[in-house]
């Protein structure tokens, strides 16, 4: 660390906000398709163009547009994340970081205090900020779940639990990939309409059906070959998350297999970065819940009885890992 390197950090936030209003302006979206001038696509925007040509001069510097003469216009990474109209857009989950941005700006409150500092968590808001938490997560998951499949041995189980599975983006990829398999995802009851009809649209309502309850009150089901816990336990307390995942043990047939995936740091808790950033989010937004160290969740699963635990030797984003246990002599 020098004393550029602090300096940037500090002044980080700048092109997180920088970024931020673009996509909730939705600037991008327009300059997929031809290019502007600041003053054209103010007019669009309802803008001033003064402000507006500042922004995308901005995001020209940080290589999200270009410029050639007055004219701005996406250049091709832009075009495939930023604007709406492509597959891959991941505007929504950058807005669920925008509305995430207030709670931060109190950390110091929080860390004081020991307690959240949001109104409410991602899952109790309502409207474009509970949109942009559960699209987000779907589009996230949909990049990741379809090379989980190939990496994951599945090719023996039949019936797989999607344990908090919000619109069941991973069960849909896992079926895809073994057409053996059928797949349950339980989650809220508010989550279902979106999951079904995602389930729907991928044409796999003949093999994966959704469950509403609540993972702590509510029964699960039971002869599962696989439960999949999918960034679930970050939210929930040590002694919760054990719960969970005795629940999801007990929900297995023999030589079944449950499969955790979180943000983990390691046992000091003072790396990767992103795990250990994330846990203060959990701070800010959360009673209880933290990111776990490794040797955490191994510890939860052998408590639940499982055995033969390990970490998956997968290479996943941000400092994700997958551990896995199994019940009784078996393996995925």
């Amino acid at each position: 660390m020098n004393l550029a390197e602090l300096l940037q950090i500090s002044g980080s936030y700048w092109q997180t906000c920088t970024l931020h209003a673009g996509v909730k302006m939705d600037v991008f979206s327009p300059l997929c398709h031809r290019s502007m001038t600041a003053e054209a696509l103010a007019q669009q925007l309802h803008a001033d163009p003064r402000g507006l040509d500042m922004l995308l001069s901005a995001l020209c510097a940080m290589e999200l547009l270009v410029k050639e003469g007055r004219a701005f216009s996406c250049n091709e990474f832009s075009a495939t994340y930023l604007g709406k109209q492509s597959p891959q857009y991941m505007g929504h989950i950058i807005m669920h970081h925008h509305y995430l941005v207030e709670g931060w700006s109190k950390l110091d409150q929080a860390v004081q205090s020991g307690t959240p500092v949001r109104r409410n968590s991602s899952f109790e808001t309502d409207g474009r900020e509970r949109e942009s938490f559960l699209m987000g997560m779907y589009n996230l998951a949909n990049q990741l779940a379809p090379k989980l499949a190939e990496q994951l041995n599945l090719a023996d189980r039949k019936r797989l639990l999607d344990l908090a599975g919000g619109p069941g983006t991973y069960a849909i990829h896992f079926c895809r990939k073994y057409p053996q398999l059928e797949a349950v995802v339980f989650d809220l009851a508010s989550t279902r309409p979106f999951a079904e009809t995602t389930i729907a649209a991928h044409g796999l309502k003949d093999r994966i059906r959704f469950l509403a309850g609540d993972v702590l009150e509510d029964p699960i089901g039971s002869g599962f070959d696989v439960v999949w816990i999918s960034h679930l336990l970050h939210s929930l307390g040590p002694a919760t998350s054990q719960a969970v995942v005795d629940k999801a043990a007990a929900a297995l047939a023999k030589g079944g297999t449950v499969l955790i995936q979180e943000f983990i740091v390691d046992d000091e808790r003072t790396s990767p970065l992103h795990p250990a950033l994330f846990s203060l989010n959990m701070l800010l937004g959360t009673r209880e819940g933290q990111a776990y160290a490794e040797g955490q969740l191994a510890e939860m699963l052998n408590r639940a009885g499982l055995s033969r635990v390990e970490r998956l030797e997968l290479n996943l984003p941000n400092g994700a890992g997958i551990l896995r246990g199994i019940k009784g002599r078996s393996s995925v």
